[in-house]
């Protein structure tokens, strides 16, 4: 084998070593009531890189009590970063997961405000975009579309089939407000006094530090002892 084949076979077996990972990153964890949740960074949710709090209220609360309960969440969090990852926060607290108002229309195609496949709430992007579960109405309408469910959770532990408030009021009616169904990927409004749970979501900016990853560094010393073979053998 001569020493140029050698080192293009070490080039592609480093290039497989570094593909991309999917943008759900679990970051580090935060002890909330005594116990350890993950934090789960999606670097890209609609242009904007956010962290998840793994965490789902044990116990459905109005639209009020789960804004103020995301916006106090910092007195009661300690949170340990995975070594190599720092936060710069966005917003000043934490929070309920966006979504954007506008006349209730229903539809399938994700065009619409009320219905499925719609990936502009951050909870929608993360439903159907980052964790590739299918709403159970189609695109195209037909329903039930086979595979629809929460089916994948990803790096969540605690992510609850389940109806989950947005921070957003509903401006046609202000007794109401926004929330997602984590069970077939629905999008909705409902009574802001009506029991439902909550996952808290925070807007920071992600740095990790520069360090080789394990793999690459022992697959390329054993390409460099590979082509010191070829080399003795010449």
């Amino acid at each position: 084998m001569k020493a140029t084949t050698a080192f293009s076979i070490i080039l592609i077996i480093i290039s497989f070593s570094s593909v991309s990972k999917a943008s759900l990153i679990t970051i580090g964890t935060t002890n909330y009531n005594g116990q350890d949740y993950n934090l789960i960074w999606d670097d890209d949710n609609n242009g904007k890189s956010v962290i998840w709090f793994d965490y789902t209220t044990p116990t459905q609360e109005t639209w009020q009590d789960m804004v103020d309960w995301a916006a106090n969440l910092d007195s009661n969090l300690s949170t340990i970063l995975t070594p190599g990852y720092s936060i710069v926060w966005n917003d000043n607290t934490w929070r309920l997961p966006d979504m954007k108002d506008g006349p209730y229309v229903w539809g399938s195609d994700g065009t619409t405000t009320k219905g499925f496949n719609i990936t502009s709430s951050e909870m929608g992007h993360l439903y159907y975009d980052e964790l590739g579960n299918l709403g159970s109405t189609a695109i195209d309408g037909s329903y039930p579309q086979p595979g629809w469910g929460l089916n994948n959770t990803g790096d969540f532990n605690n992510l609850l089939a389940t109806w989950y408030w947005s921070d957003l009021e509903y401006n046609g009616n202000p007794g109401w407000a926004w929330r997602f169904l984590m069970y077939n990927g629905a999008q909705e409004i409902g009574d802001k006094n009506g029991p439902v749970s909550a996952i808290a979501i925070r807007t920071g900016q992600v740095s990790i530090a520069a360090v080789p990853e394990p793999v690459t560094m022992i697959l390329f010393g054993l390409g460099l002892l590979g082509l010191a073979g070829v080399s003795r053998r010449k």
